[in-house]
């Protein structure tokens, strides 16, 4: 069995394209995911109240239902419930964006209660105004504490959008199953596939162990 380049260079437009659509569906759900979440952080960081309760209903349903159920049912239920049909491009970035939202709320989270508690009461007691509590303390320690965990998430989301194929987003798997069911180069798309993730995610996976190695003997 030989491995066909040429098919690759053929395909080429076609395989930038869907990797074009992944990229664009991973960044535009984090940036809607990020203001998703943090609003949920700051809701569970409550403790009490109904938008506490909700902060929470909506982390735990997004975090233990599978990702596939929540992509389908927003494209195929949501309508039903607003007489409106969405693209499949809309229902994925919303699908990816709520997602987002509910495992960013979490990072969110750890980051800011990972700060010393006795850093804050001493600034408290000394009487610094709570808004520069939290620009001078909390959030450049939340901040740098968080990276590792948000960068091991991106490369998760990287992977999950995969999953909006199925609903015809024109991303990478989608477009190389295109291909691959047109030509029959099975293998060289999908061995092609594999590669493009792992170009992606390792180097970032490697960052986010480094840089998480790297605090821990800081700390």
């Amino acid at each position: 069995m030989e491995f066909d380049f040429q098919a690759i260079a053929d395909s080429h437009q076609l395989v930038l394209s869907g990797l074009t659509w992944t990229l664009t569906m991973v960044f535009g759900s984090l940036a809607l995911g990020v203001p998703i979440g943090l609003a949920a952080c700051f809701a569970k960081l409550m403790m009490r109240g109904p938008i506490n309760w909700i902060a929470i209903g909506y982390i735990e349903f997004y975090r233990t239902i599978p990702e596939m159920v929540n992509i389908f049912w927003i494209y195929f239920c949501l309508p039903l419930i607003f007489d409106v049909r969405f693209s499949s491009v809309a229902s994925g970035l919303l699908a990816l964006s709520l997602f987002s939202g509910a495992f960013l709320a979490e990072i969110f989270r750890a980051g800011i209660q990972a700060v010393p508690a006795g850093q804050i009461e001493a600034a408290y007691a000394n009487g610094m105004p709570r808004r520069w509590i939290w620009a001078a303390i909390i959030l450049p320690q939340a901040t740098k504490l968080m990276i590792p965990a948000f960068i091991s998430f991106f490369t998760d989301l990287v992977k999950v959008s995969g999953l909006l194929s199925a609903i015809g987003v024109g991303e990478l798997i989608y477009q190389a199953t295109v291909i691959s069911n047109q030509t029959w180069k099975h293998f060289e798309m999908f061995t092609l596939v594999g590669v493009i993730y792992i170009a992606i995610i390792t180097p970032l996976s490697l960052a986010a162990q480094h840089l998480e190695a790297r605090y821990a003997r800081n700390r």
